[in-house]
């Protein structure tokens, strides 16, 4: 019998193939190694280590589900696992690559031309070229059917006016997926950087997520081309099955965040003497360490059993919902209780624990809020739809 491990207490380990190991190992060291001696300074600057971008590339960590077009063409469990080692570093590094990954490249494989995927996949894929997903408006966010961003048809092209708020990735974008309101219905547009009218502005004085590059994109009588539209996306259905992909990876890569934060209390609760012993060593500290170390262990579960659903084709969006919506909220709270064995130290950036904390309440309400997902599952259970 294998004697438990503080780290990974059920040997979770034990249910990843040989290839799924490896690739988390690798991302780890990755993080480690050319992350972590960074993301201090660049949360304190409010800026992202762009030249890292490459390196992710490299790795293959871009389009890892799609096949084809110079992409990897990975499992989503393999995906999951990726996420959860990027968001251990920070969740703005996890950010950049799902929405490079699951809000950008998959739409434009699911529903672009084959000159499209021809066009961005394979640089994408390199990290030769970024892109954003703009969906949420200044007005509009659990309500995305409501936007108030229109294209109108003229001649061969498209005028597209509007704005987009919240947008991970705008401001270093090489292109930005709009989702308009149409009289065809909404459509999705692949607008270019330094088409005319096309502007964006990084938001400051953020306190969460602040190594990341999140923007408001402005658009203008902007005159997109034909070509330029994605032509299978038709309706709500399509950004919301690109969400869906997103809120997958989060599910996994709130994990990360939570066993960070597990990993230095329980270090430091071990090294930290009061009352002449460790305080490791008393009750109280104990059970916040025994519950952290729970909820990591049915959140990991949790998404690796979705994940091979997914895999095998059986997974719903109100199996995600679950997922994002329980992974999300356990982190946050087991990210404070870390924060408190910590004491004072717990809100330096030294420790790491506070800079997840604070990304994590924006990940509590991104991408669908706690609330809403939690709607999505009831009405699954009940069969009545409580959103008005």
């Amino acid at each position: 019998m294998p004697t438990p491990h503080a780290s990974d207490f059920i040997d979770i380990n034990h249910l990843l193939t040989q290839e799924e190991r490896l690739t988390r190992d690798e991302v780890k060291k990755f993080v480690q190694k050319e992350f972590m001696p960074v993301i201090d300074e660049h949360y304190e600057n409010a800026t992202f280590p762009l030249d890292l971008i490459p390196q992710l590339g490299n790795l293959g960590l871009f389009g890892m589900k799609i096949d084809g077009y110079d992409c990897p063409g990975g499992t989503n469990v393999l995906y999951g696992l990726v996420c959860q080692e990027l968001e251990r570093g920070d969740s703005g590094l996890r950010s950049l690559v799902s929405v490079q990954s699951s809000l950008v490249m998959y739409p434009i494989f699911t529903f672009g031309s084959e000159e499209q995927k021809t066009t961005w996949l394979p640089a994408m894929a390199k990290g030769e070229k970024i892109g954003c997903f703009g969906l949420t408006e200044p007005d509009i966010g659990s309500d995305p059917g409501s936007m108030k961003t229109w294209a109108e048809k003229d001649g061969g092209d498209w005028v597209i006016n509007g704005s987009k708020m919240w947008i991970t990735n705008g401001s270093i974008a090489d292109v930005a997926i709009i989702w308009a309101q149409t009289d065809e219905g909404i459509k999705g547009f692949l607008v270019e950087k330094g088409m005319p009218g096309f502007e964006s502005e990084e938001i400051k004085k953020k306190v969460s997520f602040r190594a990341s590059v999140t923007s408001t994109l402005y658009l203008n009588n902007v005159r997109v081309p034909e070509r330029n539209i994605l032509p299978k996306a038709s309706g709500l259905k399509s950004p919301l099955m690109c969400l869906n992909e997103a809120r997958y990876g989060i599910a996994w890569g709130v994990m990360g965040a939570a066993s960070a934060c597990y990993d230095i209390a329980l270090k430091y609760a071990k090294t930290r003497k009061q009352f002449n012993k460790p305080i490791a060593a008393f009750q109280l500290t104990q059970d916040k360490l025994v519950k952290i170390m729970t909820e990591i262990v049915k959140g990991q579960l949790l998404v690796l059993h979705i994940g091979r659903l997914k895999d095998e084709g059986r997974c719903d969006h109100r199996h995600i919902s679950l997922a994002k919506m329980n992974n999300v909220s356990e982190a946050l709270k087991s990210a404070r209780t870390a924060r408190s064995i910590l004491g004072a130290n717990g809100i330096s950036l030294e420790y790491h624990i506070m800079r997840h904390i604070c990304n994590l309440e924006s990940v509590y309400t991104y991408e669908g809020t706690h609330e809403i997902h939690k709607l999505i599952v009831g009405q699954a259970l009940t069969g009545s739809a409580a959103f008005s």
